[in-house]
């Protein structure tokens, strides 16, 4: 079974978001969904709004992740997901 790696950025509504709890929340659902998260980091966007970067790995068979970004979505404090890349991870 290959695994393949997600490349995800999720933008809170506002700048005063707590990055924190949004990170946990996210991670929270990302597990339910059979992945794991493999690193985050926070970037700087712009008038001090920042953007929650996730490394994702997760089964090539699940498929698509219209139905995880649907569910980060749907967040309180999310504004927007996207994916950045997918790569098969090698090895």
């Amino acid at each position: 079974m290959a695994q393949v790696i997600i490349e995800m950025k999720v933008m809170p509504v506002s700048p005063d978001t707590d990055l924190t709890k949004l990170r946990h929340d996210v991670e929270k659902l990302i597990l339910e969904d059979g992945a794991r998260v493999y690193q985050h980091k926070i970037e700087p966007v712009a008038f001090g709004l920042k953007a929650l970067i996730l490394t994702i790995v997760a089964d090539e068979e699940k498929g698509s992740t219209d139905v995880l970004e649907e569910k980060i979505t749907a967040l309180q404090h999310v504004e927007s997901v996207q994916v950045t890349s997918v790569s098969r991870a090698l090895g």
